[in-house]
């Protein structure tokens, strides 16, 4: 055999055990982050739903969804464990001291607060109403047949 026929399926071999090798490392930092989970920790689903950790089984975590409200789930449906200033900014919307400041602009909730000139009269599209007694010319009415 030649080397230059095995040369392929050389580099194909390789490839695999890089994929395989960096499959391995994401799977391990997944677990180590499932491990860093206590009661009271925020955390996201991997359905997007954001929860506080109520208790820890083998492969299971109770989560507590709204207060009051708990629900049980997989271990491996944990994407994320998030940081407590984090969880409550997403959830809670507490916001960042260092982030409120009194020179930042306010964003207006519509475009009416953007005009600049409110005495421009309005353009009215809708279709004008013919003066009661005027008779369409060839003595047809809407509806008719034959009526354009």
């Amino acid at each position: 055999m030649n080397l230059v026929t095995l040369l392929p399926f050389i580099v194909l071999i390789g490839a695999m055990f890089l994929m395989t090798r960096s499959a391995k490392k994401k799977q391990q930092q997944a677990a180590q982050m499932r491990d860093q989970m206590t009661p009271g920790t925020g955390i996201r689903t991997i359905g997007g739903m954001y929860a506080t950790v109520k208790e820890i089984g083998d492969d299971t975590v109770t989560l507590e969804v709204a207060p009051g409200v708990h629900a049980i789930y997989a271990k491996m449906a944990v994407a994320a464990v998030l940081e407590d200033a984090e969880y409550n900014r997403i959830v809670h919307g507490a916001a960042n001291p260092a982030a409120d400041h009194d020179d930042t602009p306010v964003v207006p909730d519509d475009i009416s607060s953007l005009t600049k000139d409110e005495t421009e009269p309005k353009l009215d599209l809708g279709k004008k109403d013919a003066p009661e007694g005027d008779e369409p010319k060839d003595g047809k009415a809407d509806g008719e047949a034959g009526a354009k």
